[in-house]
């Protein structure tokens, strides 16, 4: 089964495992607040990242020291689960983040737990991983954190804002809170920041690639309108001279005059510039553009 690119990403997160206790309290604190259910009757996290679904035994182990009473099977397919009711594992984990069993309905970020730079880099990483996912870029721009709990993400908000200085959009998805980036260079910069610097690069290239695309686009559909523009040009100048030489008044004209008509009649898709140098002698293009005028101004005098 072929990755997806914010699986590909996640999996890049997941190879930054926290060295120090504090950080796997805080990765852990973002993967709870994040995930389908953290509650006092029970967590369960659902993930199909294999990665993250690798780490995050070692994880818990690390940050409360406890095991989870339902672990999946990696090798099983589609959605892995991950649970916990031993109350007795709940209440340590509840007490690590400063709250009650009971009091749990509405959740949120426990500032001392992110307080160091570190802690607040591997809270987003959590986060991310168990609430995150980003587009692949040559589909579009869009990163998002979605929650159910709405006090989490206003001070996830705050915590991007103070972190990367990034203004995230806020929406509102069947009862949970959604922040979300559409901006290619933030969204870049953020995965970066958590860890997955390739998928990072995937974003800038795809932007580079747009926007030669679109320059592309714009030259090509520039020289289309030039060009047209040139053919109804010489369809112009055409009409013009036949009208003049249908008039019987085209020998009479003068020589350079003359010539020009010919010329043109000679070579009715050459530019001005071809035509110029088809002078005898030469002539510039702005010349020839005169010459071009004044036998249609001819032909405009022509008694019908």
């Amino acid at each position: 089964m072929a990755v997806s690119f914010s699986g590909a990403a996640k999996a890049e997160v997941c190879r930054i495992f926290p060295n120090k206790r504090c950080c796997a309290l805080a990765q852990s604190f973002g993967v709870l607040l994040y995930c389908n259910s953290f509650h006092a009757d029970g967590i369960k996290i659902i993930t199909e990242s294999r990665e993250f679904a690798y780490i995050l035994p070692k994880l818990f182990k690390k940050a409360f020291d406890v095991s989870f009473d339902n672990y999946p099977s990696l090798e099983a397919p589609g959605k892995l689960t991950f649970q916990i009711w031993d109350t007795e594992k709940i209440h340590r984990i509840m007490t690590c983040f400063g709250f009650e069993p009971n009091q749990t309905l509405s959740l949120h970020v426990n500032l001392p737990v992110v307080e160091n730079d570190c802690c607040k880099a591997a809270f987003l990483r959590g986060a991310f991983l168990a609430g995150g996912s980003v587009t692949d870029p040559g589909k579009g721009y869009h990163m998002e954190f979605a929650t159910t709990h709405l006090s989490v993400s206003r001070e996830t908000y705050t915590l991007i804002l103070e972190t990367l200085g990034f203004q995230t959009k806020t929406a509102t998805r069947a009862g949970g809170r959604v922040l979300y980036l559409k901006q290619s260079e933030q969204i870049s910069d953020f995965l970066a920041f958590l860890g997955a610097p390739v998928a990072a690069m995937a974003i800038m290239e795809a932007r580079l690639e747009k926007e030669l695309n679109n320059k592309v686009n714009r030259r090509c559909n520039c020289d289309d309108a030039n060009t047209s523009k040139v053919v109804e040009a010489a369809q112009e100048q055409l009409l013009a001279i036949r009208r003049i030489r249908e008039a019987g008044i085209l020998e009479k004209l003068p020589g350079k005059l003359k010539q020009a008509a010919i010329a043109r009649e000679e070579h009715p898709s050459a530019s001005l510039t071809e035509l110029a140098a088809m002078m005898d002698p030469p002539i510039t293009k702005p010349a020839m553009n005169n010459r071009m005028k004044k036998l249609i101004l001819t032909a405009k005098e022509v008694q019908p």
